[in-house]
């Protein structure tokens, strides 16, 4: 008894010990992509790398730096104008990515009425899936296409259905796709009644969406010309020396600074009162 007693207490001291003289074990947290790859992803450019759409942002806002501080010959404002350049192409693929988020939305139904049909004809999953790449709407038919490739060179439906939802990088397409993984694993009887269901669901979303977005665009056009039309003026103004040199002063550059955050401010505010809240991606 007593030689258990001493080893139960040797080994308690043994990993008290170990305890304190182990090395802390790091703990890797996986992260997603940040903002600038989910953007390009969204606006169809998944293949341009980060470094390359940072060097396009760099090489705009030197353009307008040099221009602008040929023109005026006024470093606050060229340094101005270099910022605006810079975040041209971000502007530029922003609003590409919601075009393309709104022709999706478009032709989703028309594309999950085309898979009810093939499901009632009596075509495999992934059949109706890959047919797609043919009788799908035009926007969705690259997309399909590939997963046709992919799945006929794999055989493997559920990688093929991830890349499709990497490739489409949509939220109503994560919905379709996940709908029909569980469709193909648990068997699914009821898939052609879903699929028509789903389908009605998103001609009454589109429907009420496309009707708030007429009646609030007026606000976010309004929002777009107020904060542009200083920086307007401010560029016509870059031509008359003895005017814009004025802003090369402390003073001046402090009244840029204090314009552009006011507009900033106000531009975003403005935009998120009048523009409808964007769906994410919670299956990606």
């Amino acid at each position: 008894m007593g030689a258990l007693i001493g080893l139960g207490v040797g080994l308690g001291l043994l990993l008290i010990w170990s305890a304190f003289t182990s090395p802390p074990v790091s703990v890797r947290v996986e992260r997603g992509p940040g903002h600038i790859p989910r953007l390009l992803t969204a606006a169809g450019l998944g293949q341009v790398s980060t470094a390359a759409f940072a060097a396009l942002c760099g090489g705009c806002g030197l353009v307008a730096l040099l221009v602008v501080q040929a023109v005026s010959n006024t470093l606050p404002v060229a340094l101005t104008f270099a910022v605006i350049g810079g975040y041209l192409p971000v502007a530029i693929i922003s609003g590409r990515a919601r075009r393309r988020q709104r022709e999706f939305a478009e032709v989703w139904p028309e594309a999950v009425d085309n898979l009810a049909s093939a499901v009632r004809a009596g075509l495999s999953l992934p059949e109706a899936v890959a047919g797609l790449a043919e009788r799908g709407p035009e926007p969705l038919r690259g997309s399909f296409a590939q997963f046709a490739l992919d799945y006929q060179v794999t055989g493997r439906f559920g990688e093929s259905l991830d890349r499709l939802k990497d490739r489409l990088a949509d939220p109503v397409g994560d919905r379709v796709v996940e709908g029909l993984r569980i469709a193909r694993e648990v068997g699914g009887g009821d898939l052609g009644r879903l699929l028509r269901n789903l389908s009605g669901y998103l001609r009454d979303d589109l429907r009420t969406r496309t009707e708030l977005e007429a009646r609030q665009a007026w606000t976010v056009n309004g929002a777009r010309l107020a904060v542009a039309a200083p920086w307007l003026v401010l560029l016509l103004m870059s031509a008359q020396s003895e005017v814009i040199r004025r802003y090369a002063s402390p003073a001046g550059v402090v009244v840029l600074a204090a314009g552009a955050t006011v507009c900033l401010i106000a531009y975003r505010a403005m935009v998120r009162i009048g523009r409808l809240p964007i769906e994410r991606r919670i299956l990606s």
